[in-house]
């Protein structure tokens, strides 16, 4: 069994993602690593090739800036790298997801489980979404999402690149017959509202232009951009996490510090309002 792994990446150091670290959350379980380096001056290119691994391969690119609604470039820059992946699995990783090194020996016998088996077109990972800092986490976002795909060309990034359709029939994975899913037994915690708040919000900015284009920002971006910092106004009502962070994890942890003092989410009336109006998550 031969696994790739693969990401894009551009402006990383400029947003202060934390790729490095991603990379090697999965560099255990891949024989190669493939990343898709978009043309950009804040010295990702550099960041990238600083990691040293005989395994990591670099293609470079140049972002189509006409490509700029519903995020289609994120799709189109990771379908780039998965292009060039030689594995028998595909385990994308995107600059802000990391994965547990707890959870390696179980994505690695999910693999090998379904690897006969060409039904099984996916494999799903479980989400953990940090937002501010590493004690908050949102539980209204997406639970779950597909980060390893069989490599033999019938699948694709689709869409702003959260998951993965047929090419043939457009068919996303998760919506598509049960037996194109199977579990990974893995985690993926993603980082990336943890961010000192000013560079929160240019990264804002930036995602705006990616989404609807220059020149039009909906009311609700609109409203979050017209302060000097990123606000992060859901932190009252998040959920506490209590368990580990991925090894790799740890010089950001020790340099980090809560956003801000929170009581207990069940004492707060606004938590009551937000399950009201969104539902129980967890």
């Amino acid at each position: 069994m031969k696994v790739s792994g693969f990401t894009f990446v551009r402006n990383v150091v400029k947003y202060d993602y934390p790729v490095v670290e991603s990379i090697r959350s999965v560099l255990p379980v891949v024989d190669e690593f493939i990343v898709n380096v978009g043309r950009c001056d804040d010295g990702t290119l550099e960041l990238m090739r600083s990691i040293g691994d005989p395994k990591i391969k670099i293609v470079e690119s140049v972002w189509d800036e006409t490509l700029r609604k519903d995020g289609l470039i994120y799709a189109q820059q990771t379908n780039i790298a998965l292009s060039h992946c030689t594995g028998d699995w595909a385990f994308y990783i995107q600059a802000d997801e990391v994965v547990h090194e707890d959870d390696l020996p179980a994505i690695q016998e999910a693999m090998r489980r379904h690897l006969s088996n060409p039904e099984v077109k996916g494999l799903l990972f479980r989400y953990l979404h940090f937002i501010a800092d590493y004690w908050s986490t949102n539980p209204w976002f997406y639970h779950k999402a597909v980060r390893i795909i069989r490599n033999n060309g019938d699948v694709e990034s689709c869409g702003d690149a959260v998951g993965f359709h047929l090419k043939a029939t457009q068919q996303y994975l998760q919506s598509g017959p049960k037996e194109w899913i199977a579990p990974s037994n893995g985690r993926v915690f993603h980082y990336g509202w943890v961010k000192d708040p000013k560079t929160m919000l240019e990264k804002k900015r930036e995602q705006v232009t990616v989404y609807h284009g220059e020149g039009h920002v909906p009311a609700a971006e609109a409203k979050q951009l017209a302060h000097d910092s990123f606000q992060f106004e859901d932190y009252a009502v998040l959920k506490e996490f209590e368990g580990s962070h991925p090894t790799v994890m740890a010089d950001r942890l020790r340099s980090s510090r809560r956003w801000a003092a929170r009581r207990n989410r069940w004492l707060n009336p606004q938590f009551y309002r937000e399950v009201l109006r969104r539902g129980f998550r967890g």
